[in-house]
């Protein structure tokens, strides 16, 4: 359809007169597939013929050779050949099919509990059975249960495979050997010269086999292939693949923000009188890296088109200056900014600290709440709907159908990842005013290395606040095993007693006996008792939101010395005057986790401690996590090595923001193909490129507008 505006509209349509191929085609193609088969595919994501290609196996089985069977030993997959002495159904326990196989070695008993009459039927003695399975112990000696099998003639050859057999990850219902038999049928297909291969020379110049090679020795790789390099993704064959994979996602990256580059923004002009006199009430000095990051939003918010820009900086680095900068700069020209925060806490925190900023120069800064009453939220709602109000700050209250802007310019969205892709999409819909799309500025205080900007993030424009301001000193972290709770317990003490607040993090609500995992609660009730001077508060998820903040707002007034809380203190509030965390069970959290609870202190002027209790013996990677968070206080290192430890798509919080994950390519371990597959995307032509995207992206990372 050459005039569906849709089509023409889309970064990643196939081009008009691009080579249609059989790999393009739908699964219901390929034989003996039917519309409940392709249901079950679908689940895995393979709708396409080409989808069978890249979806590889988990491991390998060797039926290239046959075992005897007296040779067979308990726990190992075998492949064997023999005939069948008896075949008789067993009641005991359970009803079960017994197939008793024997060769000149010796026997072994196949064991089937769901089976037909006409299965069953088949299986009479005398006949020659071929089949491979998994050996144990049985009632009777060694035993098989469903084990693959092949009934074969008198003088019929032994089906041995030439290669070895993929073990697929699948889904109820689907199994192995169909999996297998349409993963080969794709194969088939490529080998008929339906494959295109778009890095061809590129390739073979980094020393990498083609494509089609590749998906041979992924499949159907020999005996002699090292299947363990296989499995682990180093072997040259693995890499091509995972090349051709990061080169399309980059390609899609680059496809949305040329899309995105075709709109148009408010231009906002850097040189304004409300910016000036902003930075001249702010009661501090920017540091070297705000400068920075501010005069790259200036320039982006200046320009037609919209900026779309995340600014990364650890904890306590300052995003909320840049980006009142930045609201400045929107405001001064009429228009209308809203900074969306993850929670009515920390929405709270920027009302009050752009409220403070922005009053004294007669600008309104407007929250918007879930708990509002009904005539402040009509009171609100005008006000952003006649302009007004120039900046409003909420949680997902903002992007709510009776929410309207005169004319927003910017969008500031905090801790993004922690909002749904719909949520965002809906707050960057109501420009209000002649423009297509507002600028949209994106914070976050978990640094993302570099590796992964350069690909998952690709499309938009990345700042680094890579300084603190003067002052802040590095928290001291110790890793305490919980046998000396106690110990803990006396320094919190003694450091309310100095006048300072602490906090005391568990993972759990209730008792899990099976985690063994400190309970909040009961860890609260314990304190209490050892520490009854102090005044304890406790939070955790289960609390309402309100009652919630109304504890962690007494907590920050002073009003308690010590919060006993879960991690829904992970995104929280300053409290300049908490110097002392201590982090139950912190072998169970993540890196970017345990670094976000430690911001929660350093943020005065004292001194600050964080101790990371944990309940021996400890694994080899929680031992790595814990070894990281003492060695250093440098959020950027720290999503370094926790991009290598958990994977690209827990550190973006992909699952929640509907971002396509990777199938072949791993960031951590492919990051030597990073450079190289950006320079080859730069070098496609545009047909490869979008055919390139077609095969591994689809449309599946048409959000990436929201970032």
């Amino acid at each position: 359809m050459p005039n569906d505006p849709q089509a023409q509209n889309n970064p990643f349509a196939m081009p008009q007169g691009a080579r249609k191929s059989s790999l393009d085609a739908p699964v219901t193609s390929l034989s003996r597939v039917g519309p409940k088969l392709a249901q079950k595919l679908a689940r895995l994501g393979l709708n396409k013929v080409s989808d069978l290609l890249f979806h590889l196996p988990l491991r390998y089985e060797d039926r290239t050779q046959l075992t005897a069977i007296g040779a067979l030993s308990p726990d190992a997959r075998a492949t064997i050949c023999g005939h069948i002495q008896l075949a008789e159904i067993i009641t005991a326990r359970r009803r079960s099919l017994l197939v008793r196989v024997s060769d000149d070695t010796g026997h072994i008993d196949l064991c089937f509990f769901h089976f037909s009459n006409a299965q069953k039927d088949g299986l009479k003695s005398g006949v020659r059975i071929f089949c491979h399975g998994a050996t144990r112990r049985g009632r009777y000696g060694l035993e098989i249960i469903h084990p693959e099998y092949q009934l074969l003639g008198p003088r019929e050859a032994v089906p041995l495979e030439t290669h070895l057999n993929p073990v697929y990850p699948t889904t109820e219902g689907l199994s192995q050997p169909v999996l297998r038999r349409l993963c080969a049928q794709a194969l088939r297909h490529a080998n008929a010269g339906q494959l295109d291969d778009w890095l061809g020379g590129t390739a073979t110049a980094l020393a990498l086999p083609s494509l089609l090679e590749a998906l041979h020795l992924a499949h159907e790789p020999t005996p002699t292939q090292d299947t363990h390099a296989l499995l682990a993704g180093t072997h040259r064959a693995i890499k091509r693949l995972a090349l051709e994979e990061l080169v399309a996602h980059h390609l899609s990256h680059q496809a949305i923000r040329t899309s995105l580059d075709a709109r148009q923004a408010p231009v906002l002009p850097v040189s304004n009188t409300l910016t000036e006199r902003l930075t001249e009430a702010f009661t501090f000095p920017l540091t070297g890296a705000q400068s920075r990051v501010a005069a790259e939003i200036a320039d982006d918010l200046s320009r037609p088109r919209p900026m779309y820009r995340l600014v990364q900086g650890d904890v306590g680095s300052g995003k909320t200056v840049v980006a009142a900068l930045a609201i400045a700069q929107a405001v001064a020209e009429g228009h209308q900014a809203a900074v969306m925060a993850p929670t009515e806490l920390l929405a709270e925190q920027h009302w009050r600290n752009l409220f403070a900023w922005f009053d004294p120069l007669n600008i309104r800064v407007v929250p918007l709440g879930g708990r509002q009453g009904a005539k402040q939220k009509r009171d609100v709602l005008a006000a952003l709907a006649s302009g007004e109000a120039g900046v409003a700050v909420g949680t997902h209250a903002l992007f709510q159908d009776n929410v309207q802007f005169c004319s927003l310019a910017l969008a500031v969205i905090d801790e993004q990842h922690r909002f749904g892709v719909h949520q965002r999409l809906a707050l960057l819909s109501k420009s209000g005013g002649e423009s297509d799309s507002p600028h949209q500025l994106i914070m976050t205080a978990t640094p993302i290395p570099r590796t992964l900007a350069m690909t998952a993030c690709a499309h938009l424009d990345v700042s680094s606040i890579d300084e603190l301001p003067p002052g802040r000193q590095p928290v001291d972290t110790a890793v305490v095993p919980d046998r000396r709770r106690d110990v803990l317990v006396q320094r919190v003490a003694k450091a309310c007693a100095d006048g300072q607040q602490a906090y005391w993090v568990c993972p759990l609500v209730d008792e899990s006996e099976a985690l063994e995992a400190q309970a909040a609660e009961d860890t609260a009730n314990a304190l209490a008792e050892a520490l009854p001077d102090l005044r304890i508060g406790l939070v955790h998820g289960r609390i309402k939101s309100a009652e919630r903040d109304a504890i962690m707002s007494t907590f920050r007034d002073g009003g308690l010395d010590l919060l006993v809380a879960t991690t829904v203190i992970e995104v929280g509030v300053d409290v300049p005057n908490a110097a002392l965390m201590i982090i139950e069970n912190a072998e169970r959290m993540g890196l970017a986790q345990l670094h976000q609870l430690r911001g929660r202190v350093g943020r005065g002027v004292r001194k600050s401690h964080c101790v990371l209790l944990y309940h021996p013996p400890l694994s080899r990677q929680a031992r790595a996590r814990l070894q990281v968070m003492r060695e250093t206080n440098d959020g950027f290192a720290i999503a370094a090595k926790d991009l290598q430890l958990r994977g690209p798509g827990e550190v973006l919080g992909t699952r929640q923001t509907g971002e396509v994950s990777l199938r072949i390519a791993d960031l951590a371990r492919d990051e030597d193909l990073v450079e190289d597959a950006l320079s080859i995307a730069d070098t496609l032509a545009p047909d490869a490129a979008t055919a390139l995207i077609q095969r591994w992206v689809g449309t599946a990372i048409g959000y990436g507008e929201v970032g």
